[in-house]
């Protein structure tokens, strides 16, 4: 770990150039020469990332796992929250041997892109500063490189690889996820590029194809469980939303198109609570209140972003007997859950989390497959386009050798001041 006195004298040292020649003496162990003035530690001083097409053994990748690789109860032990990118991708970069980096991470994926002279044998060690020592992440881990790992990120950000082919919020989690790499100043030529063409493509695909016709989000998957579980009609149901987020407000707004009765919202910010159900004609409940609340209801979404489980058991019991015993119905959207799994054996509670909504997923993808082969053909055009343009440019004899000695080493543990 480098110490706070460490980083200060480093900080003094002045250009780049001078931080080269004089780290060693600061850090005898493992020598950083740009990470400090790089962004990588989250604050203080950045300057610019070196050209990469100065090293042509610099290689593009991402490596992952999602809904098709790894069940919920793996992905919720790596998801990070939006708020702790910036800080996660520091910690990668300084630890894994990047040039460049970027985490997204949803619910139903977990990538890290990358910069970096050498793949084989790194990926498992940036899963490991993610994931708790007792996960075996590793059987579900997919990895692909250049033109495949160009492809890979089109085809997310368009929608194309999501569990609701067409959905539109991954495109905007791309959008974060790329931001906030930027906005640390851990993203180059070759990520820059990469995800501001990811971007462009995916709004090509949507303006040319009919592939996001009638798609529908995660949040719209689970009112249409709703409405199935109660024959299409919701017109006499109470719904209850708890977590007044991105997934919670688009859940009330697709309740709200169906005709759903009541609608009772529950958030920590009570304040938020009240403006969504005013918006939208519902009643707002305070967080410590929601449990009393649960007893009207006759489906339950929940998507609050904690960390931990906030329904368990012992609460559901509680609720089914202000209840009487009537049936519950409790869709969880959220990653990490929000209800525990344990809930789901309560009599007369019904359960449902993200991986249940693959078959209303699959009805969908059915509806969609006419449109891949044209959305396909795009993203392989503006792959090939971007390969070309991220080849290096001829060699110019002018140009210093680059250091043999790497950017980054493993001889000193990630450090985040943020």
């Amino acid at each position: 770990m480098i110490g706070s006195g460490v980083v200060k004298e480093l900080r003094k040292l002045g250009t780049p150039q001078e931080l080269t020649v004089q780290a060693k003496a600061v850090m005898p162990v493992a020598w950083v020469p740009r990470t400090i003035w790089q962004g990588s530690l989250c604050q203080g001083p950045v300057l610019p990332i070196e050209p990469v097409h100065r090293c042509p053994g610099m290689k593009l990748f991402v490596a992952g796992l999602s809904y098709r690789t790894a069940p919920v109860e793996l992905r919720e032990k790596l998801a990070v929250h939006p708020s702790r990118l910036r800080c996660h991708c520091c910690r990668l970069r300084l630890g894994g041997n990047l040039a460049e980096v970027v985490l997204l991470s949803t619910c139903n994926r977990v990538e890290i892109y990358g910069v970096t002279p050498k793949v084989n044998g790194n990926v498992h060690r940036l899963f490991q500063q993610l994931a708790p020592s007792n996960v075996d992440f590793v059987p579900h881990l997919y990895i692909k490189e250049g033109a495949e790992a160009v492809r890979h990120l089109f085809s997310v950000a368009s929608g194309l690889d999501s569990m609701v082919i067409g959905e539109t919020e991954i495109t905007g989690q791309v959008k974060q996820a790329y931001v906030a790499a930027q906005e640390a100043k851990l993203t180059g030529r070759v990520i820059n590029r990469l995800f501001q063409t990811a971007l462009q493509t995916a709004k090509e695909i949507r303006t040319q194809t009919g592939i996001g016709r009638g798609a529908t989000s995660v949040g719209s998957v689970a009112v249409e469980l709703a409405e199935r579980i109660f024959d299409h009609d919701l017109s006499q149901k109470t719904v209850m939303i708890i977590g007044a987020g991105k997934m919670g407000e688009a859940c009330i707004r697709h309740l709200a198109k169906k005709g759903a009765r009541s609608v009772l919202v529950s958030n920590r910010s009570y304040d938020r609570a009240l403006g969504l159900a005013n918006e939208f004609g519902g009643r707002a409940v305070r967080f410590d209140e929601c449990l009393p609340a649960m007893a009207e209801a006759d489906i339950v979404v929940s998507s609050t972003g904690s960390p931990q489980a906030i329904l368990h058991r012992e609460d559901l019991a509680s609720v089914m007997h202000a209840r009487r015993n009537q049936p519950l119905f409790l869709i969880d959207i959220a990653v990490p859950r929000d209800i525990d799994a344990e809930v789901g054996r309560l009599d007369n509670v019904y359960l449902y989390n993200v991986d249940h909504l693959e078959a209303i997923v699959r009805e969908n993808v059915r509806q969609r497959e006419q449109e891949l082969a044209h959305c396909h053909s795009i993203i392989s055009e503006r792959t090939a386009a971007l390969m070309a343009k991220l080849a290096p440019p001829p060699a110019d004899n002018d140009v210093p050798a680059v250091p043999s000695e790497p950017d980054w080493t493993l001889g000193v543990g990630a450090v985040c001041l943020g």
